[in-house]
């Protein structure tokens, strides 16, 4: 074969490239050739392997040392009644259909699919009996006169279905900046106890001027897309509740009730 891969060999016939994973990783080393797996592999079996393709021959897939599957060397340690089967299940198919090698030029067994044909027939429309295409007929609209044009307006024959969309809640909600601090009052809060809130949010918030548990307590919506908008994360705030998560800190004792003051 070629030195180097997609290249191809001197006969013309043989070209390779490596792959990171085949999923065969039980039975390595391996190759894939057309379709089929060639496993279990040492250099004299693949050297062989290739010898018989240039000759014409088609060799046999699968494990190339004797196993059936990829069951231990030992041998199988489960699923017993399927041992001493001269194939597995994927090589036997293959044998049987002797298109081995076949699959790599096209000339492979056709692959029969019944329902393609069938969803490409166009289908005709079913009639409709003069009762039904009487009764779906356009009426004039009761008690509506004709227009200027002479033509009368119709009678609604269905109901929309469509709803109006509902307006995203706090789509208009003017952004209101909370209380801020320059400096925290006392000791500043463990910011961090509350879920979503790491190290660094932590300092981001206090550069914003938030310190304390009771501060974040009493935000309202229009001061948390206030404090969304500057965090670049977008609903973060109501998603992870830091409002409630933020009262119950305060109420167990976690701040100084001094502190707001």
């Amino acid at each position: 074969i070629a030195p180097r891969a997609h290249m191809l060999s001197s006969d013309g016939k043989f070209s390779w490239e490596e792959v990171e994973c085949l999923g065969a990783c039980a039975n390595a080393p391996m190759a894939q050739i057309g379709k089929d797996y060639y496993e279990d592999l040492t250099g004299e079996s693949f050297a062989k392997i290739l010898d018989d393709m240039a000759a014409g021959k088609v060799p046999t897939p699968g494990p190339q040392n004797g196993r059936f599957a990829s069951e231990p060397l030992g041998g199988v340690t489960s699923l017993h009644d399927y041992s001493g089967e001269p194939m597995n299940g994927s090589v036997a198919l293959a044998d049987a259909h002797g298109d081995t090698l076949k699959r790599i030029d096209g000339t492979e067994v056709p692959l029969i699919t019944p329902w393609v044909a069938k969803a490409s027939k166009p289908t005709k429309p079913k009639p409709v009996d003069s009762a039904t295409a009487k009764k779906n007929e356009p009426k004039p609209a009761a008690k509506k006169p004709v227009d200027t044009t002479g033509v009368s307006k119709q009678a609604d024959t269905d109901k929309p279905i469509a709803k109006p969309e509902a307006v995203a809640k706090g789509a208009d909600l003017v952004e209101t900046a909370p209380e801020m601090l320059k400096t925290a009052r006392g000791t500043p809060d463990d910011l961090k106890k509350i879920k979503g809130v790491g190290p660094k949010l932590e300092g981001v918030l206090n550069e914003l001027g938030v310190w304390h548990y009771w501060q974040i307590a009493g935000w309202s919506a229009a001061e948390i897309e206030w404090v969304d908008a500057r965090l670049k994360f977008k609903g973060r705030i109501a998603r992870d509740g830091w409002v409630e998560q933020a009262s119950n800190l305060a109420a167990d004792g976690e701040a100084d009730k001094s502190q707001r003051s």
